[in-house]
């Protein structure tokens, strides 16, 4: 089984003054290199989806949008799974994760991965009751139909309802995390919230 793993790093951070979210800098390192550091996967199976711009901060193999009438998360989900398409394997895997969750788990890849290892067709994360669609597993075999799709008209237009289309289970962070591992950032609030979390951690 090979796994690939895809950032999702092309938002245009509009609530934050339309900064790059993935140079945003939280204790030290900016959210893409966070994120990074916590997969712990090689070069070769990971992916940066960048939107439109192209500009992946020189980690990873970066990938622009696909031409599709379609933007955001599901955007950068089609054009990994597309890049990957021809030369995976049938049980070849795909995690997603959004740009801006600093604190990921340390077992974020396996036990998404485990869940799909039993049977699932899909997997979304999440911590007492809050659902992070776009930090997610997915089976590539299941992904590779969407350009046709978009284009036809008869796709789901986003993560949360492309998992909600293929009975993805639901794996809790609850019994391992105290604190909501997949807190994400949106607002000047956040990041000030973030870093002070950062530096705790830190000290």
């Amino acid at each position: 089984m090979t796994v690939f793993a895809v950032i999702l790093a092309g938002g245009s951070g509009s609530r934050l003054g339309q900064v790059r979210k993935a140079d945003l800098r939280v204790g030290g390192r900016t959210l893409l290199q966070r994120v990074i550091d916590q997969l712990g996967l090689s070069h070769e199976t990971l992916l940066v989806s960048t939107g439109r711009d192209g500009a992946n901060g020189g980690f990873g193999i970066g990938l622009t949008d696909l031409d599709l009438p379609i933007g955001g998360p599901l955007a950068g989900l089609i054009a990994a799974a597309s890049h990957i398409r021809e030369t995976a394997q049938p049980d070849t895997i795909l995690l997603s994760v959004a740009v801006d969750t600093p604190f990921l788990p340390d077992n974020f890849v396996p036990r998404l991965v485990d869940a799909l290892s039993g049977g699932a067709r899909a997997a979304q994360a999440s911590w007492r009751g809050n659902i992070y669609p776009t930090n997610a597993a997915w089976r590539v075999s299941d992904l590779a139909s969407l350009p046709e799709r978009i284009g036809a008209g008869t796709a789901p237009r986003s993560a949360k309802a492309l998992l909600a289309e293929l009975g993805a289970v639901e794996v809790d962070w609850a019994d391992a995390c105290d604190v909501d591992p997949f807190a994400n950032l949106n607002t000047m609030e956040d990041l000030i919230g973030l870093s002070r979390r950062a530096r705790s951690s830190e000290e």
